[in-house]
């Protein structure tokens, strides 16, 4: 993916050094969105810091979002000018933010912004994740216009899933910008 940068967006706490996410951070070169507060994350900075990260980038961009992140890219793709750098976002695992227990965690991230997203894209989700049932990562894909691929009982798709490098999670990312470019 030499013609395109990888974003990488991490949900709330961030992600750790055996998440998929820092695994290709070091093995690919991915460039992670850096957030100010990882522990109380404000819906409106978070934006501002994924789109200084898209401006900043001299080419297009693919994401690569997981859990909080999924619902940072469809915040931020209802209010940014900028959405055509984006090739493609990878959704994996997101955040049911609307549930009760994880609006009071994470504060002001309910509603869910439930527009089409502007570039393609794929949702990844398990039918065991804890912050998110499978019918809810079912509608979210439906709302955003995303490609779902159900993966079973990998709970949050996250380190503690021993998905390791994760490389299905990256030939989908590969697919997805190799299918955006066969249309430029």
């Amino acid at each position: 993916m030499s013609n395109s940068q990888v974003l990488l967006l991490p949900g709330w706490q961030n992600s750790g050094p055996e998440h998929w996410q820092s695994r290709w951070e070091d093995r690919y070169g991915d460039k992670r969105v850096q957030q100010h507060d990882w522990m109380r994350p404000l819906r409106g900075d978070w934006q501002i810091q994924l789109e200084e990260a898209v401006l900043a980038a001299t080419g297009p961009v693919v994401l690569a979002a997981h859990s909080l992140g999924c619902i940072l890219v469809a915040w931020w793709a209802q209010h940014s000018k900028n959405t055509h750098k984006v090739r493609g976002a990878l959704l994996v695992a997101p955040g049911d933010v609307e549930r009760d227990d994880l609006r009071q965690m994470i504060p002001g991230w309910a509603p869910i912004a439930r527009q089409p997203l502007p570039f393609p894209a794929r949702l990844i989700a398990a039918d065991n994740d804890p912050y998110c049932e499978a019918a809810r990562s079912r509608q979210m894909a439906k709302d955003w216009g995303a490609a779902l691929t159900e993966v079973g009982p990998l709970g949050h798709i996250n380190a503690e899933s021993g998905l390791g490098d994760w490389p299905e999670g990256r030939r989908w990312l590969q697919d997805l910008q190799q299918s955006n470019q066969k249309k430029d």
